[in-house]
């Protein structure tokens, strides 16, 4: 692993500097700022939110991020969002194969939209791949449209922001906020997995209800990077995704020459053996939101822009219980992947770097190996491992791109894992 050290605390007050005395003491932009720097407020939310949704950092940087050239639009086939840019397509389940790890690129240029919904600006998301074969260089994103949940599920990464470097391997996700320059480095090619682009309000932790006090993601164990700034000379491209689109600028700098920063509005590394599963003892299979990491919600209480809900290692305890998932159409669409290991409601269909999709009232569930293995199952106790399943699950139905239908690893023939359930009804 790389030499990184992190801070510790989702929504915390963090500070951090690269040079001592480099941040300012009871102010936030003195006349000059020591070392020569530049002061630069980056807001993630209104002026005058209110202060526990307040996010904005205070950056002390060494040329400030108005010193770019202009920008002229960049061509990205893959990379598709809202939902005027995806596809017609009928109301079946869809799921696709492990994506290939193909090409030559760089994180950005391996990026593919699987389904897209909402609108820049306004709200909703996208569900992305990316293949990562080479580091970006001297290369930088900036998403002015929304926040990026990075899912690794194949090699590890090196993620470079504005604020520090982030180490992200399989089993952990980084969050990048929406208006952050950084770019994606793999430590083992090819790097892959997927990305959420959350076009909506900010993902925060969700709320406890009855769980209590304790459960779930905790705030301390996410973690931000500590300040870092780069000290090789020479010009950067800078990609911005804005209105939906890609932009390119060539500056003649490092866009990572932030030497110190303080406030709430940072990059975080999460580790995902850390959530705290919640499951039944008693009876009955609970709904997923039990196993909800970080939520996005929307201007209806309960009926998220996006959830992000892992399946991770636990134990099944329930008497007299249908344990796996049960059968269920859900106002909710659901996109899965899987990272590692097996999925209990799909033991072999399921690949680690496969997909699936179900829109908003598509019925699934248990394929029929898993139903016929459930039903007759000895309810001992025991442990589901060696598994990482997720869940970005939104309110607006989902549309396919035209990469989704025509060139990811999309299978034909899925629905047919439902045909062996027959009609076993017993009028006794």
């Amino acid at each position: 692993m790389t030499d990184l050290t992190y801070l510790a605390g989702f929504g915390n007050q963090h500070q951090s500097e690269a040079v001592p005395g480099a941040l300012p003491v009871g102010r936030n932009s003195p006349q000059r700022c020591a070392h020569g720097l530049y002061a630069e407020l980056l807001s993630g939310s209104a002026f005058t939110a209110p202060r526990a949704e307040n996010q904005r950092t205070w950056l002390y940087r060494r040329q400030p991020s108005v010193v770019v050239g202009g920008y002229q639009a960049l061509d990205h086939a893959g990379w598709k969002s809202g939902a005027a840019q995806g596809e017609a397509a009928p109301p079946d389940p869809l799921r696709w194969g492990p994506t290939p790890p193909e090409g030559e690129g760089d994180f950005i240029d391996g990026l593919r939209s699987y389904a897209v919904n909402g609108e820049p600006g306004v709200g909703g998301m996208t569900a992305l791949a990316f293949v990562a074969h080479r580091p970006m260089g001297r290369r930088a994103l900036v998403n002015a449209d929304g926040e990026m949940l990075v899912v690794p599920q194949q090699g590890r990464l090196l993620i470079t922001t504005e604020l520090g470097r982030l180490e992200v391997a399989p089993g952990f996700i980084a969050l990048l906020p929406r208006g952050l320059a950084f770019k994606v480095d793999p430590l083992d090619t090819p790097a892959r997995g997927y990305v959420c682009e959350n076009l909506g309000a900010a993902f925060r932790l969700p709320e406890l209800g009855p769980i209590g006090s304790n459960g779930l993601a905790n705030a301390r164990d996410f973690e931000a990077p500590v300040a870092w700034h780069e000290q090789a000379q020479g010009a950067y491209e800078i990609v911005k995704r804005h209105g939906g689109q890609l932009w390119r600028a060539t500056q003649a700098h490092s866009p990572f020459n932030v030497v110190a920063w303080h406030g709430t509005l940072t990059p975080y590394r999460y580790d995902l053996s850390r959530f705290m599963t919640i499951n039944t003892v008693s009876f009955d299979h609970p709904d997923p939101s039990i196993f909800t990491v970080l939520t996005s919600p929307s201007d209806t209480p309960g009926w998220a822009n996006v959830d992000f809900v892992i399946f991770p290692p636990r134990w099944m305890v329930a008497e007299d219980t249908f344990r796996p998932p049960w059968y269920h159409r859900n106002v909710m669409s659901e996109f899965m992947g899987l990272v590692l290991g097996q999925y209990d409601a799909k033991p072999e269909g399921f690949k680690p770097g496969g997909a699936s999709l179900h829109n908003s009232y598509v019925p699934h569930g248990p394929d029929t190996e898993a139903f016929d293995k459930a039903s007759h199952a000895d309810l001992k106790p025991h442990k589901l491992d060696a598994t990482l399943a997720f869940m970005f699950e939104t309110r607006w139905p989902l549309k396919p791109t035209a990469w989704a239908l025509n060139d990811a690893p999309l299978e034909t023939t899925y629905a047919q894992c439902w045909q062996g359930l027959k009609d076993e009804f017993q009028n006794a």
